[in-house]
């Protein structure tokens, strides 16, 4: 069965975007972006909330940018054709390979692992994260720790009141600033 995966950067205190709504401190160093690309190799679908779909949309026509180096140009090769489903009620349409959800994100997410394909089930943004986390359907977190507090915003994990079991699956650390944490759900 194809695994969910919730994988996001967050700050230090586990928000992915401050309360000013920036998230400028999650610029990735050389080794995180690779590392990024990496991880995108892994998945069959990328399931996310209009917000991330909107900041993501940069990378549908990133290739056309002049000054893109070779990790760059090398993500919009690997994203550009990666299926996409955008779960919004204000969006009408969606560009690139993506598609608006039909259903709810548990239906979604039972529909992709009953027909054939590979790859992890991603999902982006916290908010989606949320209603799948609550739904018991996220196998693992995956979060890149920055080293900045930024005192609130939109929380990394979701704030419910059930307790969740997990497995240290890895680490890793990058430059001696940011820091990889792999957590299996225990089931």
């Amino acid at each position: 069965m194809r695994s969910v995966t919730y994988s996001m950067s967050m700050s230090l205190d586990g928000y992915i975007v401050g309360p000013d709504g920036r998230f400028d401190w999650t610029a990735p160093d050389p080794d995180v972006f690779r590392f990024w690309i990496d991880e995108i190799r892994d998945v069959g679908v990328h399931l996310m909330g209009r917000r991330l779909y909107e900041t993501m949309l940069y990378w549908e026509t990133a290739e056309q940018d002049p000054t893109l180096g070779e990790a760059e140009l090398e993500w919009t090769a690997l994203w550009k054709p990666l299926p996409k489903v955008v779960f919004s009620s204000t969006l009408q349409a969606v560009q690139g390979n993506a598609r608006l959800a039909s259903g709810s994100v548990a239906e979604e997410i039972e529909r992709l692992r009953d027909e054939p394909g590979e790859g992890e089930i991603a999902i982006g943004g916290a908010t989606l994260a949320a209603e799948v986390a609550a739904a018991g359907l996220i196998d693992e977190y995956r979060a890149i720790v920055y080293p900045v507090l930024v005192g609130g915003g939109i929380p990394f994990f979701p704030r419910h009141e059930r307790r969740v079991d997990l497995e240290l699956v890895e680490t890793r650390t990058f430059s001696s600033r940011f820091v990889y944490l792999r957590h299996r759900v225990v089931r």
